[in-house]
């Protein structure tokens, strides 16, 4: 796949903020956007940094509740009976619905005619299940010993042959008289750890915590980053994506560093019940308080008033040329410019046309939006379409979106192979515990501890991750977007390479800062670019087949269709990682797996098409 051409580049210039024509448009849909019954004048402007903040909060309050998820609910399951295999599965329900159901959330997200808007709707509802799986996946085990769980047992058999059985660790008058058996009997102790049959009601609870807090948290992004960029000019769209990224790894550092806190001694810890409930209350105040700020910054334009009024609907890089196309676009702008700024304005528009028929005439491989059919009205292009077409945009993608929608996928199944197994990781592989042990033996609270290390580890993957997306746009400048793009996804790929052959305490920390810049790469470049591809219309023609006119693409949905990729690479992963913890004996076998799939990655991001 070849790069932008020269013609390109210079047809991004119309989309300046610079152009004088383009601030008189701007400025136009502003004033007229003031002037309805409710002021939508801010989708128009650019935003200050405040409400830069205020738009991207959701991101942080999503990633304080993934942290918790992903440093805790692998132990938890293990802790209540479910063995790795079967532990790996549980993490493939939310996928399987995800799937299905996020870029049909995407859709009806496009077509939602609710007067509150299209995006924060969606987001509320996806909210409410994030808040539900805080409350169960902590007090899961609570929850089932009041519904008659009987909990852990083992059994310790004396070397007379008679069996004792003791439950839950309880002791009564009879303790002096086991303390003296024990003492004067050579005893053997066999420990068969939790099993699910004492954790029935547990599991069922736990579970349905995860799949509600997995689910939601993953498509509450979509709706969120639509959000943003819906109410951000096309210039302002990559540091918006950049400000969602950076405060995303902002909620990560703090969620996995509040997870890295030993909460048993402390006054909080004690009045919550212990270290998960603290950790899994202090993220639902953090998340609501968060999804407050963001649900409450802008007025979104509802639907109806969209289609009625060409003056509200978002500034295109067709209505842009559709403008320069009129013999007196001067009138309209001379009041905010000067003669030098009118005859570079008027230049654009010679070149506009120039490369309107360049494109439209010839067989290059990249054409930058310009219909076979020249003649046809921008009206009809916009015209309505059904709702069987609409969902058909979902399946029947363009090629630049099915190998960008690839690539992600592999971005994806190597950082969800991080991200869901790395406590247990660092907790058996490089702590030495067994999550299985009894409660307070020596492996149990080895295991324990390396739970909390490795949510240590994963906060310094957040921070880095923070870090790396201030810096990642001026990067892509600097080096190019597909540079960037596939630098990150092989230095991911070494570190975990690293990591897995050397599990040591300093490498949790030192290669965890690889998956930081991959999760930055995979939470910015791509939405820049589907951005970049509604922007510059790059549906129209590609490669010399044209996408039917009717086939409506939605920013949502195609948004959606490269976030739901994590719904497919979770599934992948969760089915197959537990088969290959138990063959290769160790779980460094999840690190492995991240290597080959981020060097996948790589080699599959080379035929992205990067505008």
């Amino acid at each position: 796949m070849v790069g932008v051409t020269a013609d390109s580049s210079q047809a991004a210039q119309l989309s300046s903020a610079k152009n004088p024509m383009i601030k008189y448009m701007l400025k136009t849909r502003e004033n007229h956007a003031r002037e309805q019954d409710n002021d939508y004048s801010h989708v128009f402007r650019r935003k200050t940094g405040f409400e830069m903040f205020r738009l991207s909060a959701i991101a942080m309050a999503i990633e304080f509740a993934y942290a918790a998820e992903t440093s805790f609910v692998s132990p938890i399951l293990l802790q209540i009976g479910i063995d790795h295999k079967h532990m790996t599965m549980a993490w493939g329900l939310s996928p399987l619905i995800g799937f299905f159901v996020s870029p049909l959330l995407g859709s009806i997200s496009d077509r939602c005619k609710l007067r509150w808007g299209r995006r924060r709707p969606i987001i509320s509802i996806l909210s409410l299940g994030i808040f539900l799986g805080l409350i169960l996946v902590p007090y899961g085990k609570e929850l089932g010993a009041l519904l008659g769980d009987e909990g852990y047992n083992y059994t310790m058999e004396a070397a007379t042959g008679f069996g004792r059985n003791f439950t839950n660790f309880a002791t009564d008058e009879s303790g002096a008289a086991v303390a003296a058996l024990m003492a004067a009997t050579t005893i053997e102790e066999t420990t068969s750890g939790p099993t699910v049959a004492n954790y029935k009601f547990a599991v069922i609870l736990t579970i349905l915590g995860m799949v509600l807090l997995d689910f939601d948290a993953d498509t509450c992004q979509t709706p969120a980053r639509t959000y943003l960029l819906d109410m951000c000019v096309p210039e302002e769209q990559p540091k918006a994506m950049t400000m969602f990224a950076l405060f995303a790894g902002f909620g990560g550092t703090i969620g996995y560093a509040i997870g890295g806190v030993d909460w048993e001694n402390t006054h909080i810890g004690s009045f919550l019940g212990g270290n998960i409930p603290t950790v899994f209350g202090l993220v639902t105040i953090i998340f609501v308080i968060c999804y407050l700020i963001t649900i409450t910054t802008f007025r979104e334009i509802p639907l109806k008033l969209i289609e009625r009024d060409e003056l509200m609907r978002p500034l295109s890089e067709a209505a842009i040329k559709k403008e320069f196309k009129k013999n007196n676009n001067a009138i309209y702008y001379i009041q905010e410019t000067t003669s030098l700024e009118l005859q570079m304005a008027a230049d654009d528009a010679k070149r506009a046309e120039a490369l309107s028929y360049q494109n439209g005439n010839t067989n290059s491989n990249y054409k930058t939006g310009k219909l076979e059919n020249g003649g046809q009205d921008a009206a009809e292009a916009e015209a309505p379409v059904s709702l069987s077409a609409y969902l058909k945009s979902i399946f029947i993608m363009p090629y630049s979106m099915r190998m960008l929608a690839l690539t992600n996928l592999f971005c994806w199944m190597g950082h969800v192979t991080y991200c869901l197994y790395f406590t247990d990781f660092v907790g058996e592989a490089v702590f030495h515990g067994d999550p299985t042990a009894p409660p307070n033996s020596e492996a149990a609270e080895l295991y324990e501890a390396g739970v909390r290390f490795g949510c240590w580890g994963m906060a310094i993957y957040a921070f880095s991750c923070s870090i790396y997306s201030l810096s990642v746009t001026k990067l892509m400048k600097w080096f190019g977007t597909k540079a960037v793009y596939i630098s990150g996804m092989i230095y991911y790929g070494i570190g975990m390479l690293v990591l897995g052959l050397w599990p040591t305490k300093w490498g949790v920390l030192v290669f965890s800062t690889s998956a930081g810049i991959l999760y930055g790469t995979i939470f910015t470049v791509p939405f820049i670019l589907v951005a970049n591809y509604h922007a510059k219309n790059c549906f129209r023609v590609h490669n010399g087949e044209s996408v039917p006119l009717k086939q409506a693409r939605g920013l949502g949905t195609d948004v959606a269709i490269i976030s739901s990729v994590v719904f497919i690479a979770q599934l992948i992963v969760s089915l197959s990682v537990g088969p290959l913890v138990s063959w290769m004996e160790t779980t460094c076998a999840v690190l492995y797996a991240s290597t080959f799939l981020s060097f996948m990655a790589a080699i599959a991001a080379m035929f992205v098409l990067y505008v």
